[in-house]
């Protein structure tokens, strides 16, 4: 086990993130001990200590600027050392944060060029060429799209369906597995309904832009289910101002035919379905219960009915896959030619059943295959006539690496771009939907005790099914008090 001492919260965070990504296999535990001589001391699991100190610490600055840039300095100084250490670089540098091109796109609006920024990038967050060029190109391309809408009077919708034919091995949502919660799914739609409605009559004076129906796995729902769900949208919300409509299909062994007719007809725009492999081995191991051909005969039928905006998902660094495995999965889906192209660099969280140590692969291994994928996974995508357009980062992603959508010019997903950069409100209801509100003005942040200031106000459902079915006028509740404030 390795162990983090700090001599201040406040280097907690960094140290211990950046750490993990230096050794996502290994247990990690950080205590604060504020009478230590370190910033930061690192006991490694072999003996060996790497401290930060004062002498590592070049820096005159007044006030609160001079403890911002201690932080910093302690990163890149811990950086340095475990670089060192361990003979790896990670490619995006000291940074923890998981919405990397939000800094791309402040610099890009601040008037900076590309080569100005990705020179910056480097030296300010130690962040490697090829990741500071990506997030260049995608912050353009954001920008571009996000130039479409109305960021004072528009907002988005998110509807949360909490189900799945069975839980992936890796997932951590708020999803269960449809066998234990069939006879609740009317009740939850009721409540679900309802939250709707009163979202939809507190919004009339708003332009809605984009709706995003995702989960779980929405088409777990019946198709008499999904068709009560769509109407109760159509019913409620003006589309005069919709720009996008997506519905994740998600899981193969989710969909039929009677289920897709009913999403083409209520007009939704985008669809996805969603692999995570071709690999048969693979969707065993992970309990994704459906098969490689099933995939294909979706898509197919999504393609027969006139679907002309189709993502599919993918994820780098499953547990049994190396490169080959990749690259033959990237080979199926080139032949498929999906509208966009998600790929994913696996996370594993405390929820998911998976544990890091089921990858059964060496640090420095796991850095070396995972960054082949993501390699692979680009020269595919770029193939295929996509271009990278969002990109986030997550918290125990094996390698350090990040999760990128790819799509064609005019087949961007809109609302991916608005959940990372967070320009405008979305309003979310269901189970464990997360409401982020968009204020103009800076207002204290609820809780802070040190009196940050925010304009991003995030209003939480409970995450428990059965919770949120009898405590939907308490959610309901909490919307009220900032739509729209």
């Amino acid at each position: 086990m390795i162990q983090i001492i700090c001599n201040s919260e406040a280097y907690t965070y960094n140290t211990y993130h950046m750490i993990k990504a230096f050794y996502p296999s290994a247990q990690a535990v950080c205590r604060v001990e504020e009478k230590a001589s370190n910033y930061v001391t690192v006991l490694l699991e072999d003996g060996r200590k790497i401290t930060v100190g004062a002498a590592d610490m070049p820096v005159e600055a007044p006030g609160t600027e001079k403890e911002a840039k201690i932080k910093r300095q302690i990163d890149v100084k811990l950086y340095g050392l475990l670089e060192e250490e361990t003979g790896n670089s990670l490619s995006w540098g000291i940074l923890t944060g998981v919405r990397p091109t939000k800094i791309a796109m402040k610099k890009l609006e601040e008037g900076m060029d590309e080569t100005a920024f990705i020179s910056w990038f480097h030296e300010t967050y130690m962040v490697s060429n090829e990741k500071a060029s990506l997030a260049w190109e995608i912050a353009g391309r954001e920008k571009e799209l996000l130039e479409r809408l109305d960021y004072d009077n528009g907002y988005s919708l998110y509807v949360g369906i909490p189900f799945c034919p069975t839980v992936c091995s890796y997932c951590s949502f708020s999803s269960g597995a449809l066998a234990d919660w069939e006879s609740k799914v009317e009740d939850y739609l009721d409540a679900l309904c309802k939250e709707l409605k009163f979202i939809a009559q507190k919004s009339s004076l708003k332009k809605l832009n984009t709706i995003y129906i995702g989960g779980g796995t929405p088409t777990t729902l019946t198709a008499g289910q999904l068709e009560r769900l769509l109407c109760c949208i159509d019913e409620n919300f003006s589309r005069e101002h919709l720009l996008e409509y997506t519905v994740e299909a998600g899981r193969p062994d989710s969909i039929t035919r009677e289920k897709l007719e009913a999403i083409r007809r209520h007009g939704v725009t985008r669809i996805s379905i969603n692999p995570q492999s071709m690999q048969q081995k693979t969707l065993d191991a992970i309990g994704r219960r459906h098969s490689v051909a099933q995939i294909v005969t979706a898509y197919g039928m999504a393609r027969e009915l006139g679907f002309d905006n189709i993502n599919m998902d993918i994820i780098a660094g499953l547990p049994g896959e190396e490169l080959q495995d990749m690259e033959d999965t990237l080979r199926q889906i080139g032949q498929l030619m999906p509208d966009s192209l998600t790929v994913h660099s696996l996370a594993i969280k405390r929820a998911a059943r998976m544990e890091m140590e089921d990858l059964k692969r060496e640090d420095g291994k796991t850095n070396e295959v995972m960054s082949g994928m993501i390699r692979s996974a680009e020269r595919m995508a770029r193939k295929m006539g996509l271009a990278p357009y969002y990109l986030y980062r997550q918290k125990n992603i094996a390698g350090n690496f990040e999760n990128v959508g790819y799509a064609k010019v005019d087949k961007a997903g809109i609302y991916n771009i608005l959940i990372m950069e967070e320009k405008q409100s979305i309003v979310a209801a269901g189970a464990g939907a997360s409401t982020k509100i968009v204020l103009k003005d800076m207002i204290p942040m609820p809780g802070s005790r040190k009196k940050k200031m925010t304009r991003l106000m995030r209003i939480e459902n409970v995450k428990a099914i059965d919770a949120y079915i009898d405590r939907i006028d308490e959610m309901i509740e909490r919307k009220g008090e900032w739509l729209w404030h």
